[in-house]
């Protein structure tokens, strides 16, 4: 099975992840893709893979059910595992890098033990910088926000904001602060505290979360989905009012698997455990609505 699919800065190169505990590489070009190169590292199924910004040389990123986040880039002799973080006493759900604007090859990583680690690299080697407690029964998710969104929490120029959500039902904000200049590490917030307009919230497994792209908008959004059948947008106009909350999908039976907003943050893909992907979009008024819904054929 097939756990995650990721092209590239580019749109040339296809990696793919599965539950024969492999990566593969796929060169893409039109509608034909071409197997070059599978990456064997892992002894688990592997969950998500990530692609770093190229300004960094071809990266690749991958996460597992054996507790390993496993770095690998190419070189002129071809893709090698070059650093394997190993820090988890359980499955690494989830994996992302910082956004390349803040100049920092970064990438947090939520696993099943409640902590989310955060790795960077510094000076020719691979470092951790901080492991948070942030869920107790097990982070799922996590994004960083855009770097338009930095100062969402009121927290200084020198810190970047991460969202993560968890089987504790609940969504969180952190700050981290940047390696380059303090000691200090995070700072907590919890979004569904904050909130103080509607008594809408999670009731299940957070499965995912996704910070929407910020171009030039005065407001921040963060989605978020669960087992629970719900997605619910989070959004704030600045750091003093409260966050008001949307709920685009009801509570069902079906649970919400993984999101994922358009580069301009206009649409929002939401894919479900009935086979669906449904987009959203918000008016001219300001309301979201369902504006199509793609059904792919169960093949069992």
């Amino acid at each position: 099975m097939i756990h995650d699919a990721q092209m590239d800065f580019y749109g040339k190169r296809l990696a793919t992840c599965s539950s024969d505990c492999s990566v593969k590489l796929f060169e893409v070009v039109g509608e034909t893709q071409k197997l070059i190169k599978e990456l064997r590292g892992h002894d688990s199924p592997v969950w998500q893979v990530s692609w770093a910004h190229p300004k960094f040389g071809n990266i690749i990123a991958s996460c597992s059910f054996d507790r390993k986040v496993i770095v690998w880039k190419e070189s002129s002799t071809g893709w090698e595992n070059t650093y394997e973080h190993l820090e988890h006493s359980s499955s690494v759900n989830a994996i992302a890098w910082l956004p390349f604007e803040y100049d920092i090859l970064m990438l947090a990583c939520a696993s099943s033990d409640g902590k989310v680690s955060i790795i960077y690299f510094h000076e020719g080697a691979w470092k951790q910088w901080v492991m948070i407690n942030a869920h107790a029964s097990g982070a799922m998710a996590l994004d960083w926000a855009p770097i338009g969104d930095s100062n969402v929490m009121g927290s200084s120029e020198e810190s970047f904001q991460l969202v993560t959500g968890g089987c504790d039902k609940t969504i969180r904000l952190w700050s981290i602060v940047s390696p380059k200049t303090s000691h200090q590490v995070t700072t907590a917030y919890d979004v569904i505290a904050l909130n103080t307009s509607k008594a809408i919230k999670h009731t299940d497994w957070i499965r995912d979360v996704a910070w929407c792209p910020n171009l030039g908008l005065t407001s921040t959004t963060i989605a978020s989905c669960g087992q629970d059948g719900r997605v619910i947008l989070w959004s704030k106009d600045n750091s003093s009012n409260p966050w008001e909350v949307t709920e685009l999908i009801e509570a069902s039976d079906v649970a919400m698997w993984r999101l994922s907003w358009s580069l301009t943050g206009s649409v929002l893909a939401v894919s479900s455990g009935d086979n669906k992907v449904r987009l959203f979009k918000q008016a001219s008024d300001g309301q979201w609505g369902e504006v199509s819904t793609i059904n792919e054929p169960s093949t069992r």
